[in-house]
């Protein structure tokens, strides 16, 4: 007969192997369900994004920060790349960065000759060869978006995003002002590059 020490070590053996295996077996459904889609080739969503003029309105709080509206804002574009973030000084706000396409840049057929990625904040691309469409084409039909879910279900539909679906976002672009001189204000334009090129977007609705 095993001792006691013996059956004791035996048991965690068999729970640590249980959970690795359900572990394991949960990351391949999470994995499964957020796979990437793949839509046959043509432009997804021709329209550009719609911006009212800038002009600063009545601002308000939000998690200890202040909102400041600089345009009306809203697009329908389709999802190249989603990037969750949660340690950096903008997670509280902005837990998720949305790379979007457009015209073009909504094409499969564009999109199979471009490596597409985001870290730190910054959303990123590369061909290996000629550019399928004009670089400045590139630049300006696709963005990188900071996203700020206006309330905790719009925040689950925009995890729930997946790449190559179609996402329309309608809400503000954006100044936040905060504790220790924090600020982070939105481009207005889709032409920029470089730092401070990203849009900051405060969204009241999120739709696939």
């Amino acid at each position: 007969m095993p001792d006691l020490d013996e059956l004791i070590a035996w048991a965690k053996e068999r729970v640590l192997l249980l959970a690795l295996v359900g572990f394991s077996g949960g990351w391949g459904i999470c994995s499964w369900l957020y796979r990437p889609l793949h839509p046959t080739p043509g432009v997804l969503t021709p329209e550009d994004p719609r911006q009212g003029p800038p002009s600063e309105g009545p601002s308000w709080n939000f998690r200890e920060h202040r909102i400041v509206p600089l345009a009306n804002f809203e697009i329908r574009a389709r999802v190249l790349s989603s990037e969750r973030y949660r340690w950096d000084a903008g997670a509280k706000l902005s837990p998720i960065d949305l790379a979007l396409g457009w015209g073009r840049m909504s094409d499969s057929a564009v999109l199979e000759s471009i490596t597409i990625g985001q870290s730190d904040r910054w959303y990123h691309w590369r061909v290996s060869s000629q550019p399928p469409i004009p670089m400045e084409e590139i630049i300006s039909n696709s963005a990188n978006m900071h996203i700020i879910p206006a309330t905790p279900g719009v925040e689950r539909t925009l995890k729930d995003l997946r790449v190559g679906q179609v996402v329309n976002l309608k809400g503000w672009l954006v100044r936040i002002e905060g504790p220790g001189g924090f600020r982070w204000t939105s481009s207005t334009t889709r032409t920029d590059t470089g730092d401070g090129s990203c849009e900051l977007v405060w969204v009241d609705e999120a739709g696939i």
